[in-house]
């Protein structure tokens, strides 16, 4: 295998988060789907959730098994279910056929992606212990960043050139993304043993001592900090999720409102317009969020994240002007990439980089989690409650990002001192030194 410099590993890393991350541009086909085939919007809720669910559930997975197979496999692996995902989808909106494309699309292209996701972020994790904020921004900004390319370049292209027919698109699909990221998954790899930039220090001086006990990544994952952190974690996907997979679906209605009588052909189009400039904020967090959280530290980032969005979902209760709706909805991408950025190196913080990609995997079943809860409310009020859908679901989001600010709190840097004997009592029964804190 030829041997790459790190920078271009981060690359073909972004590359493949890239692609992956057009399962944000959801909300594009969700409209068509609802017009076309007659579902509603729980139906495809549904979809989008049982999505993300496999995603943080294979994450889960992949997170415990990359030591052992390797980042190339789980790529591989990754990069064939996520394309096998679109392939099977096809048929399914061929015949109408929901049970089939929840488990081509929903199944099988969600646990693709989870595969996809955990492998990059921790490997490049590795080749930047010097820079883990910034490198693992930078690749999680391609996850966030897909959704643009996908809305505004691929998916129109696609639409215009099957005449909006669903099948042949995903049909497409599949094809493209199996031809661009079986290619790429094949060159990336972990950095060599003895692997360690100078500004970074000794290997040995990053990891807690008994990392490498069997029992280490158990009682780290029933520890008080990992709960905590699991909580906050969820609470803010829940809220930003909720937002994206009906973003196109919602401004539209904002639209409709401003505006009675709008083609909608027009408002699809402003629709499409908001996915793709709200993915380029998802991007952009990912980045400018990892960064802060090298200077003020990961909790302060995790509460500035869920108390402006607090504020933000309040305004947007009651906000009816469609422009600053967008803009409103553009931030809330911002915190959403923001907390993907940044836990990752709260993960190595407090637990060390050894068991980065188990740890992390475990807590990618946050996600999953939110994957379900966030769309079904959404969806659920859209079907019974059109008309005040949106302020009821900016209503729980503010609720839910609320119940996170809370639980920041216990993990201030007196807090964690206080706590520590109990996590210290959770392993030591087990000759598990406690992993440092923050």
């Amino acid at each position: 295998m030829i041997a790459l410099p790190r920078f271009v590993i981060v690359l073909l890393c972004a590359g493949l988060q890239l692609c992956l991350g057009t399962v944000y541009a959801w909300s594009f086909f969700q409209t068509m789907l609802v017009n076309q085939l007659g579902w509603s919007n729980t139906d495809t809720a549904i979809a989008f959730g049982i999505t993300i669910f496999s995603l943080g559930i294979a994450a889960a997975w992949a997170g415990m098994a990359l030591p052992r197979l390797g980042p190339r496999k789980l790529a591989l692996g990754g990069s064939i279910l996520f394309s096998l995902g679109y392939l099977i989808a096809a048929p399914a909106l061929e015949y109408n056929n929901l049970p089939l494309f929840y488990f081509g699309y929903g199944v099988i292209g969600g646990a693709g992606i989870g595969l996809g996701y955990v492998t990059p972020v921790a490997t490049v994790a590795k080749w930047y212990p010097d820079r883990k904020g910034l490198a693992t921004g930078i690749v999680v900004m391609g996850f966030g960043v897909g959704a643009f390319l996908f809305s505004r370049l691929l998916a129109p292209f696609l639409v215009v050139q099957t005449a909006e027919d669903l099948p042949q698109i995903f049909m497409w699909l599949g094809i493209i993304f199996a031809a661009i990221l079986i290619p790429v998954s094949l060159f990336i790899r972990n950095p060599p043993e003895n692997h360690a930039p100078a500004s970074a220090g000794s290997p040995a001086a990053r990891e807690p001592v008994g990392a490498d006990h069997p029992r280490f990544v158990r009682r780290c994952l029933r520890s008080r900090e990992f709960i905590i952190i699991w909580l906050i974690f969820f609470f803010n996907i829940s809220a930003g999720i909720s937002v994206i997979s009906f973003q196109s679906s919602l401004l539209q209605d904002v639209w409709g409102l401003a505006e009675p009588g709008l083609d909608p052909q027009v408002l699809a189009e402003y629709g499409a317009m908001l996915i793709a400039v709200s993915s380029l904020f998802n991007g952009l967090g990912r980045l400018l969020w990892g960064l802060l959280s090298d200077l003020i530290g990961r909790v302060t980032v995790f509460r500035l994240l869920l108390a402006t969005q607090m504020v933000v979902f309040a305004i947007l209760m009651t906000e009816r002007d469609p422009w600053v709706f967008s803009a409103l909805v553009c931030y809330i991408l911002l915190c959403f990439g923001g907390g993907f950025a940044t836990m990752p190196s709260f993960i190595i913080d407090v637990f060390g980089g050894k068991n980065m990609s188990a740890i992390y995997g475990a807590m990618l079943t946050a996600w999953a989690a939110a994957g379900i809860v966030g769309p079904l409310y959404v969806g659920y009020y859209k079907d019974v409650y059109p008309d005040r859908a949106v302020i009821y679901c900016f209503l729980i989001g503010m609720l839910i990002l609320g119940l996170g600010l809370i639980f920041s709190f216990l993990l201030d840097a007196e807090r964690i001192r206080l706590a520590k004997p109990t996590l210290q009592g959770t392993l030591k029964q087990y000759g598990i030194p406690i992993p440092r804190t923050l």
